[in-house]
């Protein structure tokens, strides 16, 4: 795990002082026109966007999973059954973002960092791609199955480091790739993966100014986990009304948070195991901005 980790910090950690210098060199140009936000909000689909909540923003989320559509009529095909996630993002800059959640599913707690690296922007200095890291940690407040056994509290804990790696197409198509790490402290088997490496690609469609279709797809790397688990494939639109973003969606995924979507979904589209869900993101605005800078 530390080796892997070490490698992701290092690639991350050169991306940031690439960074640094890119845009210490557009400032003394003066000569770069960013791109619009490529994404809707911080959410593609179910997964994490390149976009971060703005300086002095607070983006509110609420993230609502029912059960499968094949569970029929008694449970109102899903309906009776619902996974919820209720989160908050705070912008402390315009590239730096943290955020808080806590989901039913396993009763989770998680917070995250999110750095924006790159933004996508044209000009003299051409910048073709945004680029943004996403890290959390997750913590499962469960009861201890096992109270006969020493149970340690990072037993709890998984952890999650992902590049968004995105570029916008004109005003109409947007992609992204997703390359991601999810480890977790304890898992169920010895012969499980404790790292579980996944590539990630989605993109938006926009049908309006206000309207998107959007898709993303996690494919699992790790032989182990892919050999017990499906990809996660999740479909859906965007409504974007000006104070909020409204996301429904159908995928194959329970989960609701990166732990629990990319390295354990088990639902599988051709046998109807296909959650209808919904993301409601809203932002408000913590910290007067002075618009004449």
């Amino acid at each position: 795990m530390k080796s892997k980790q070490t490698v992701f910090f290092i690639l991350i950690l050169l991306l940031i002082n690439y960074s640094t210098k890119a845009q210490g060199d557009v400032e003394e140009e003066d000569s770069v026109e960013y791109a619009e936000p490529i994404f809707n909000t911080t959410l593609l689909v179910i997964g994490q966007s390149t976009e971060t909540a703005t300086n002095g923003d607070l983006i509110f989320n609420i993230q609502h999973r029912f059960g499968t559509v094949n569970s029929g009529w008694y449970d109102f095909f899903g309906l009776d059954q619902a996974t919820t996630r209720l989160g908050f993002q705070y912008g402390i800059t315009d590239w730096l973002s943290i955020g808080i959640g806590r989901t039913t599913l396993e009763k989770t707690y998680d917070g995250s960092l999110k750095v924006k690296i790159l933004r996508q922007g044209s000009g003299k200095r051409k910048i073709p791609l945004s680029i943004s890291y996403f890290g959390n940690v997750g913590i499962n407040s469960l009861k201890w199955s096992d109270t006969d056994r020493k149970n340690y509290f990072t037993s709890r804990m998984s952890y999650v480091n992902q590049l968004l790696i995105a570029h916008k197409f004109k005003k109409v198509v947007s992609l992204q790739i997703m390359p991601t790490l999810v480890h977790y402290n304890l898992v169920e088997k010895a012969t499980d993966d404790n790292d579980v490496w996944s590539i990630g690609a989605g993109g938006v469609f926009k049908v309006s100014k206000k309207i998107s279709v959007n898709a993303e797809y996690y494919y699992v790397i790790s032989e182990q986990t892919a050999a017990d688990y499906v990809n996660s494939f999740s479909i859906g639109i965007d409504i974007n009304t000006g104070g909020h973003v409204f996301q429904l969606y159908a995928t194959n995924s329970a989960g609701i948070i990166e732990q629990h979507f990319i390295g354990r979904t088990t639902g599988k589209w051709l046998a109807g195991d296909i959650h209808i869900g919904f993301n409601i993101s809203r932002s408000f605005t913590l910290k007067k901005k002075d618009y004449f800078e």
